[in-house]
């Protein structure tokens, strides 16, 4: 018999603190609302979705016996906790993970997800279990009631012809949809937006899927970051982009200045997908790389000329500024003596002391009613 026990499930290698769990009531709530389904699904019926850290999943293998689940998650850093976790359970053999597609829900009859904060993300999860999943699926989705809103409900209904709401437990509620309508349309993923007031003389065509942070929008840190391209050190043959979301700043970057090579790095799938398809739609793809790390852990010490950062402040649903200080570790690892850091952020979290000490000298670019650019030198 496997050794699971919630309890002893990590986020490593995703932020650690006190204030950061690994499971909470929503991950039991929704195992419980689909035991039943659970126990009468075959070997391969089961996919779990937006597990945060693999409670989902081997919650449902070692409790309800489930074999061969397939499993997504759009951070790579959840993805390699559950992997973590499924090996100190001895439930690595439980399951496999696929990108988001006909692999992961082929006949799929019980779906279990942890519903995802933007609509958009739901969206376009939703639409894929409908497209690909058995005609039989049922999709137990839950969360914590504060981050839930009738909107996904809404959202459901367009792709599911029945949905149930659970009654609530711990401060946490399950929607369970089933009945996929039929597929009559085309995918409407990833989305596209052409944008024609940025920094002058610069546009660019911005793709987006569902899960990928400011959609087709170009959120406002990043304008004005924007506006300071031909500043970043312009003796770099090199640059990447840290956190890339759908690419804007690779993509602007290689546009504006034709001899730069790029890495675009993200740790969501939807944002290397996104990021992809903007780097192509922009008639960049031979001059930018797009990867899926966990903050810069693929790239060697000491290997780069210039990065640019618009870094998050939420992991999850909280305020933490463990991400951005993680993000400033790996840069400070890769940038080569000399080597520039450039960042966006907003003036209130104050990180330009945190910049000093973990990378370098730091100095104030500009700065605007809200946010604050720096660039730190190795």
């Amino acid at each position: 018999m496997p050794d699971f026990s919630f309890d002893r499930l990590r986020r490593h290698p995703d932020v650690e603190a006190e204030n950061l769990f690994a499971v909470d009531a929503s991950d039991r709530l929704i195992l419980d609302e689909a035991a039943a389904d659970l126990a009468a699904a075959g070997p391969g019926e089961v996919v779990v979705l937006e597990d945060h850290y693999g409670a989902l999943t081997l919650g449902a293998a070692a409790l309800h016996g489930a074999r061969g689940i397939r499993t997504h998650q759009d951070g790579l850093s959840g993805e390699q906790a559950l992997a973590r976790n499924a090996a100190e359970s001895g439930l690595a053999e439980a399951y496999r993970s696929l990108p988001l597609g006909e692999e992961l829900l082929a006949g799929a009859r019980v779906v279990l997800l942890q519903l995802p904060r933007s609509l958009s993300a739901l969206d376009e999860l939703a639409d894929a279990v409908r497209r690909f999943a058995s005609p039989h699926v049922r999709v137990f989705a839950g969360g914590r009631i504060k981050h839930m809103t009738i909107a996904m409900n809404e959202v459901l209904g367009r792709h599911f012809g029945e949905l149930q709401v659970s009654p609530a437990r711990q401060k946490s509620r399950v929607l369970i949809a089933s009945a996929p309508l039929p597929v009559t349309d085309a995918p409407a993923w990833p989305r596209v937006a052409r944008h024609d007031d940025l920094a002058p003389g610069l546009s660019l065509t911005v793709c987006a899927h569902g899960a990928a942070f400011a959609g087709t929008t170009i959120d406002i840190g990043t304008r004005f970051l924007l506006e300071f391209l031909d500043r970043m050190k312009p003796d770099a043959g090199s640059a990447i982009d840290l956190g890339c979301g759908t690419g804007v700043l690779a993509a602007a970057l290689a546009r504006r200045r034709p001899g730069l090579r790029l890495i675009a790095t993200d740790q969501s799938a939807a944002a290397v997908a996104s990021a992809r398809a903007t780097m192509e739609a922009n008639g960049v793809t031979d001059r930018v790389r797009v990867v899926r790390d966990d903050a810069l852990g693929s790239r060697p010490d000491a290997s780069a000329e210039l990065i640019v950062l618009n870094p998050p402040f939420h992991i999850g649903s909280s305020v933490h500024a463990g991400i951005a200080l993680k993000l400033f570790e790996d840069a400070a690892r890769v940038l080569r003596p000399g080597g520039e850091l450039w960042t966006v952020w907003n003036t209130h979290l104050g990180y330009r002391p945190a910049l000093t000490r973990i990378v370098g000298p730091t100095h104030q670019v500009a700065r605007n009613a809200k946010f604050t650019v720096t660039v730190s030198t190795r």
